[in-house]
């Protein structure tokens, strides 16, 4: 298959259900949440893009199950809905980028999610290995799409918004193709603006397709109950000050009559569908990736992104008066909240934490070889009949 001709922004549905939650991270236990329900009713809400990574535990595997249902495949063929994944994250400390790695990687998420082909995939944080490793993955994704057929479009996903940036344009010198796509988690949010204020221009220059924004609770952190701890502890990186802060303005926001995460996530979604939709998805909509736990937060997800939608001039979607108008009356009021939760956060406003942290050491020695398992077969058309891992 040969490079795709339609731009990756021309195909990708400006929001997207992050399965990051589906992972003992955010919750306790993953195996406990209704992914079969969570999946089922977003995509009946309208959803069509789902985003998942080897190193979100179980995610994969829940989300090919869901996707699985007599009922989804029936209502959903496959070619309705983006599924998007990652290589090269193998654990917390553990990355392998090679050529031999990748081409496992893809095999085993092929078979996880029963699909014969992704949509979408990024190298999975790359400010944990070198520019070089980089370089080696994509060219490996890119082979793999041209002779393979088994992926459409390549990214890189990350933390540190400079050098997402950096590499975006390496691998447009380097190999004179830009990058699909490039995602950023926890850089467009309440607390943190960067994407915008130091990604946007950069990645477009580099000739990007899409930049999707994830987690714009920021981990989390952006919640009246503070960050989560789920069955792992926990493993948020923000120093003791910010989360302070934070809490603090939940507590600015509740006074108001207010919930910090629901505003957080009306004023990334707002925010976002219009900073970002010079790098957007279908309708020139700035693409958002929102993770939830339960329907309700499904629920309340999509009110407020169908919302958001109300206030847009979206071809093709006239929305009643009453409604723009509401949705233009609720922009205004998220943004003066947004305006005092940005003073209390004072100094920690637009603050990044490291990634990696000081210190950080790659696990993965040896690299490109899978102890104590088989090779994968290759997937080709219909993965009903080979074995999951």
């Amino acid at each position: 298959m040969p490079k795709p001709q339609l731009p990756l922004s021309t195909t990708l549905p400006p929001l997207i259900c992050g399965t990051a939650t589906f992972n003992n991270l955010y919750n306790p236990s993953a195996f406990t949440l209704p992914t079969n329900a969570i999946i089922s009713s977003a995509l009946s809400s309208g959803v069509r893009a789902f985003d998942t990574s080897p190193y979100y535990g179980p995610s994969e595997e829940l989300l090919g199950r869901a996707l699985s249902q007599p009922a989804v495949v029936k209502s959903y063929p496959r070619e309705s809905y983006h599924l998007i994944t990652k290589v090269g994250r193998i654990a917390n400390a553990e990355f392998d980028y090679s050529p031999e790695w990748v081409r496992y990687s893809i095999q085993r998420s092929l078979q996880r999610l029963h699909t014969s082909y992704l949509d979408v995939v990024y190298c999975h944080d790359v400010e944990f290995v070198t520019p070089e490793e980089v370089l080696d993955a994509v060219r490996e994704l890119r082979r793999i799409r041209d002779t393979e057929g088994t992926i459409k479009y390549i990214g890189i996903s990350g933390y540190p918004v400079p050098l997402l940036c950096d590499l975006a344009e390496l691998v447009l010198k380097e190999t004179g193709e830009p990058l699909d796509a490039v995602m950023s988690y926890a850089n467009f949010t309440l607390q943190n603006t960067t994407l915008a204020s130091q990604g946007v221009e950069r990645l477009r220059k580099a000739g990007v397709s899409c930049v999707p924004n994830a987690s714009i609770l920021g981990m989390g952190l952006l919640r009246s109950v503070g960050v989560p701890v789920g069955g792992k502890g926990d493993f948020h990186p923000a120093p003791t000050e910010l989360r302070q802060r934070c809490l603090s303005a939940a507590k600015f926001v509740e006074g108001k009559g207010e919930r910090l995460e629901v505003v957080s996530i009306r004023w990334g979604l707002d925010t976002w569908s219009r900073e970002g939709a010079v790098l957007g998805g279908v309708g020139g909509i700035g693409v958002s990736v929102m993770g939830v736990s339960n329907l309700q937060e499904l629920e309340e997800t999509m009110k407020v992104w169908n919302s958001v939608l109300d206030g847009l001039p979206v071809a093709g979607r006239a929305a009643e008066q009453g409604k723009r108008e509401w949705s233009e009356k609720r922009r205004d009021e998220v943004q003066v909240l947004g305006k005092g939760v940005g003073d209390i956060l004072g100094e920690w406003k637009d603050f990044a934490w490291p990634s990696p942290d000081e210190g950080y050491v790659n696990l993965r020695v040896v690299k490109g070889v899978i102890d104590e398992i088989a090779p994968l077969p290759a997937v080709k058309g219909d993965t009903s009949k080979i074995s999951r891992l």
